[in-house]
């Protein structure tokens, strides 16, 4: 869903910078660069997640309908489903547990992946030297030069992101560890959620559910299949970050280099800034010289893509775990589950629903980063003076 490292909340950056009309002479300019602070990451997070859970409910209740049981298809669901009454009511069953939990999970994802990527990239834990860029020599207000070290600041001129620029291993253990902790603290919601989307419980609240799952499970029916869905989300996460931060410097390549050097020329041409330009009359600066569209549409394209690549990775682990949290009683555990659902079903069985989810997963992970990067983006426009 990152260039540069970041500085804390309060760093003050002090770097020398050339003077224009005395060469041998330095002199010293202040830049203070505010990151937005832990609670707009949350609320960022959160808005993104109610959104894409709202929009995309009716993929995740066909996808849970087709992977409770072999014996169902996404046609003849969705035939049963919009022959019945409520049609479309009813294909929007299970979204208050679905934007509780998507919505949670997104704020507490982002937040939780924010302070990880920061402390690492400000410990350089993990962080290959050659992705820390050099402080980049601007002309401030009156042509008198100033520097400004910024997060979003880059060796590639196309970049599409203002975040933290990690290695590859780097990507992937945060990416993980913050899904998984995520999905811990959510595992009571997402329960209800699997349960509401099935054909298999007629539950008519959340608190009737909990206290039927309470009554006839105990607390533990609350977290079943949270082994699978930890086993399925760190590795989706981390995938997910891994292929997002390769493609983003990818495509932006791909997409705008050739206006990217027709800028760089025009703007060599016009002595004018060459990178971390700002939006006239905004002061949200453009990541890597991008301009909004170009940035959106890059983080986009990355996004789909590798939800894509992780989701299919994955999806035998959500196929098993849709199957524990449905029938904990008959499943058991992750192990048996696989190994009753390969004896009795076949290997196909691990991967129903990967055509619904991962269109699912390819939109809302879309939606989710790039509306993310975006206000990460505009804030740090705004808090950086």
């Amino acid at each position: 869903m990152p260039n540069g490292v970041p500085l804390p909340p309060s760093a003050t950056a002090t770097a020398p910078a050339l003077s224009p009309n005395n060469a041998g002479t330095a002199a010293t300019a202040t830049k203070t660069t505010l990151r937005p602070p832990t609670t707009f990451h949350f609320l960022a997070g959160l808005s993104t997640g109610v959104l894409s859970a709202f929009l995309l409910q009716p993929a995740d209740l066909l996808k849970t309908r087709v992977q409770q049981s072999r014996s169902t298809s996404l046609l003849l669901t969705l035939r049963s489903i919009t022959a019945g009454p409520n049609a479309i009511q009813h294909l929007w069953r299970g979204t208050l547990p679905s934007v509780i939990r998507t919505g949670l999970g997104s704020a507490l994802y982002f937040t939780t992946l924010n302070a990880l990527r920061e402390n690492v990239a400000r410990s350089s834990l993990l962080a290959p030297a050659s992705t820390v860029p050099a402080p980049t020599i601007s002309k401030g207000n009156g042509g008198a030069p100033q520097n400004i070290l910024s997060p979003s600041s880059s060796s590639s001129s196309s970049s599409s992101s203002s975040l933290p620029r990690l290695s590859n291993t780097a990507n992937l253990a945060t990416g993980a560890i913050a899904r998984a902790s995520a999905g811990f603290v959510l595992m009571p919601v997402t329960v209800l959620k699997v349960r509401y989307e099935s054909s298999l419980y007629a539950y008519t609240s959340l608190p009737s559910a909990t206290a039927h799952i309470l009554k006839q499970e105990g607390a533990r029916g609350l977290f079943a299949g949270f082994g699978a869905t930890a086993v399925r989300d760190a590795p989706y996460a981390g995938l997910y970050v891994v292929c997002y931060e390769r493609l983003k410097p990818l495509l932006g390549g791909l997409l705008y280099a050739s206006s990217a050097a027709a800028k760089t020329n025009n703007s060599n041409s016009n002595d004018s800034d060459t990178e971390g330009s700002v939006t006239a009359g905004t002061g949200i600066e453009k990541a890597g010289g991008m301009t909004t569209p170009q940035s959106a549409t890059t983080n986009f394209l990355s996004g789909m893509l590798a939800a894509g690549i992780a989701t299919a990775a994955t999806n035998p682990f959500d196929a098993v775990k849709t199957r524990l949290q449905l029938l904990p009683g008959k499943y058991g555990n992750m192990v048996q589950a696989a190994g009753t659902m390969l004896r009795e079903e076949g290997v196909r069985s691990l991967f129903d629903g990967l055509t619904l989810r991962m269109g699912r997963k390819a939109v809302s992970s879309a939606v989710a980063w790039t509306i993310y990067e975006e206000l990460i983006r505009r804030a740090e426009g705004r808090w950086v003076r």
